[in-house]
């Protein structure tokens, strides 16, 4: 098996479908509301599945039909489609395999967090608070004191910040008022306008290829032709290429598939 780990390296193929692939250790400190977990935020373009490999939590979700929590166990498959606000809670021991639509858009910039209402108005306040220091790479030594690294301390602000907006947001669901949540999707669309460009590419070279390999196969079939058989390979990797990255919910081991 071809266990290359160079991004983009000559013959790279896309996972099936084009989706991207990470596995994620769901944050264990306390929000504001003191529940254990990640941050709430919304992907626009693309769906998200998690399959839960140990411990135990929920996967709390808004959208225009209103407030749901999925519990999550070991086996659980769970997925939603883009404009899901979600928020995993960490029960204990949370430990999940992601797939991502569109070779892992959502870990690559297709993702809006519920911060407060004045903080989404201002890109360059959203972008303040939303980037953490060295674009939230893993830590080379971890603080000797125990206390959390700065990027660490800064993933859990962000986390907080993010909290507190989607209490927002949920409090005016339950209470039938769905205008604040409208009212976030078009301050979401607003903020990932500049990076449409960039996403197409990422959408071409992935699902829309795959797409567009499976089509091709499908006619060769149909006109009695085999030839792509032919060029069958076998790509993988033996390790995560990058190891505890800081996301929005957790601590990611994440593939470079592209």
């Amino acid at each position: 098996m071809n266990t290359s780990t160079e991004s983009g390296a000559p013959g790279m193929v896309p996972l099936p479908g084009g989706v991207g692939v990470s596995q994620l250790r769901v944050y264990g400190t306390t929000a504001p509301d003191g529940l254990v977990g990640g941050t709430p935020h919304l992907h626009l373009c693309c769906t998200e599945a998690y399959v839960v490999q140990a411990g135990a939590g929920t996967v709390q979700t808004l959208t225009m039909s209103g407030f749901e929590q999925t519990v999550l166990r070991p086996g659980t498959v769970v997925w939603f489609t883009p404009g899901t606000i979600h928020r995993l809670v960490n029960h204990g021991g949370l430990e999940i395999t992601v797939l991502m639509q569109n070779s892992g858009l959502p870990e690559a910039g297709d993702a809006v967090l519920t911060f407060p209402p004045a903080v989404l108005a201002d890109p360059q306040r959203y972008a303040a608070a939303a980037t953490l220091p060295g674009g939230g790479a893993p830590d080379d030594v971890p603080p000797s004191d125990g206390a959390p690294s700065a990027t660490l301390a800064a993933a859990y602000a962000r986390r907080d910040l993010a909290v507190l907006g989607f209490e927002r947001l949920r409090a005016a669901a339950d209470a039938g008022d769905f205008g604040p949540l409208q009212d976030f999707h078009r301050a979401a669309a607003r903020l990932v306008a500049p990076h449409l460009p960039r996403w197409r590419e990422r959408f071409a070279a992935g699902a829309l290829r795959a797409a567009q390999d499976t089509a091709a196969q499908l006619d060769a079939l149909a006109a009695g032709r085999s030839e792509h058989l032919a060029a069958a390979t076998v790509r993988g990797f033996a390790v995560p290429g990058e190891q505890g990255r800081h996301g929005m919910c957790g601590l990611l081991n994440t593939y470079p598939i592209r």
